[in-house]
């Protein structure tokens, strides 16, 4: 990075801020959902072992 001229390396530290604020957002986002959507994977699954469910096949759709 330091062999780099100051110019590219601002580019590339704004580009890495980015992601990095990108990230945060996602993780923001998918925290508020971790609970309704865990809840929801818990009933499926106890459908599954109840045998509730049928297999997926994709060529019957």
């Amino acid at each position: 990075m330091t062999q780099l001229p100051p110019e590219a390396q601002d580019e590339v530290a704004e580009w890495l801020l980015g992601e990095l604020e990108s990230e945060r957002r996602w993780d923001t986002a998918f925290a508020r959902f971790a609970g309704p959507l865990g809840l929801l994977a818990d009933e499926a699954l106890g459908e599954d072992r109840a045998g509730l469910t049928k297999p997926l096949v994709p060529a019957e759709l």
